[in-house]
């Protein structure tokens, strides 16, 4: 029986210890996917190893496990997340940004849950192409943005859709000079909508003729995939954008919620039993679903292995030459070799080497590998 995992907290970790094989007798499992489960139930575990904190001057021991670092880990990402964010923050350009949204219709769901490569790949080249495009023929520069692929709803329902951080303007090489746009809103989204879902179903005409969707079901009628386009293109694709955001440093921190987030977090578990899982959703709502509901619906989420799901584009590539001339000095990345601990300290002012009952020094003695809990 799943049971809280610290301090009255619940982990998906039990969840998928107690239901893994239920959920693959009804689902199967990419690999992918089984690899992500595995990681979930081994992470911070004797499993993987670890170390014993201990202080000599009171005796207070701790074991302390290795994590996982899979990105789907909802345990694995807060390290993670600071540091990129510390990795960019010197990349970002002083400027106001824009809050962009591009979302992939109903429609196209399953067969983005067929081919996720293929489909979300065709999603950023749609909502990447449309930005730079409006970039040079609304205000005769090359914009910056940075985008990030989620595929969930707060319910952990399928809805891919990719957030894109826009700069409020763009460089124009040849007047070498800042061209701002409006104060109010970057570029009319119906205007973005149009032409992101062109875009997109000229990427998915090129999928589909590389055979990327070979052995989909609906796609056995040869002229499925055609009426399929046919049918998407008469509809109004969602495209959302938001009020610029202030300069600086509120853009950053307001990225960084997005880039390292998984479908759902450990805090969001509310109560978990044989028989249901209760979970947050928005505000003071919650949904309740059987355990298998619940893994079946998280896993849908796993990417394709290196996938990238952060892209940057225009003035954000890393060889941008507008950038070079805008930005300020080039980021100061944390040295390979620093220990986790280290970097913790500096990102977030934690010590872990203190003794959190008398401040003394905690010295880390080897802890060794236990058999693995669950196969790949």
């Amino acid at each position: 029986m799943p049971a809280p995992a610290r301090a009255g907290r619940f982990d998906i970790a039990d969840i998928v210890r107690a239901h893994r094989r239920e959920l693959e007798e009804v689902h199967p499992l990419r690999r992918s996917q089984k690899r992500v489960l595995t990681d979930i139930v081994q992470c911070r575990t004797a499993v993987l190893g670890g170390h014993l904190d201990r202080c000599l001057d009171c005796g207070y021991e701790h074991p302390s496990y290795n994590s996982c670092r899979n990105r789907h880990c909802p345990k694995c990402q807060a390290l993670a997340q600071e540091h990129w964010i510390e990795a960019r923050r010197q990349q970002m350009l002083d400027v106001r940004h824009f809050h962009v949204v591009f979302t992939l219709p109903s429609e196209l769901r399953p067969l983005a849950a067929f081919a996720p490569r293929a489909v979300y790949g065709a999603l950023f080249q749609a909502a990447q192409r449309t930005l730079l495009d409006f970039g040079q023929t609304r205000l005769d520069a090359t914009l910056g943005a940075t985008l990030v692929l989620h595929t969930w709803t707060r319910t952990l329902q399928f809805h891919p859709h990719v957030h894109a951080i826009v700069t409020g303007g763009g460089w124009c090489a040849r007047e070498a000079r800042w061209h701002a746009a409006p104060r109010r809103f970057l570029f009319p989204v119906r205007a973005l909508s149009l032409v992101f879902r062109a875009k997109t179903l000229t990427a998915l005409d090129k999928a589909h003729r590389q055979g990327a969707f070979a052995g989909f079901d609906d796609f056995r009628d040869p002229l499925a995939f055609s009426a399929l386009m046919q049918r998407v293109a008469r509809l109004s694709w969602n495209v959302y954008a938001k009020a610029p955001f202030k300069k600086g440093r509120h853009v950053l921190d307001y990225l960084g919620r997005y880039t390292h987030r998984v479908g759902i977090a450990n805090s969001r578990l509310l109560s978990v039993s044989p028989h249901a899982v209760t979970f947050r959703t928005k505000g003071t709502s919650t949904e309740t679903v059987a355990p298998v509901v619940f893994l079946r619906r998280f896993v849908q989420h796993v990417l394709p292995d290196h996938f990238h799901k952060i892209r940057h584009i225009g003035l954000y590539t890393p060889a941008s030459d507008a950038h070079a001339q805008m930005a300020p000095a080039a980021p100061r990345h944390s040295p390979p070799s620093e220990a986790w601990r280290d970097r913790l300290l500096r990102l977030t002012g934690r010590d872990l080497s203190l003794c959190p009952r008398c401040g003394g020094r905690l010295f880390a003695f080897p802890l060794p590998r236990a058999p693995p809990e669950v196969a790949a």
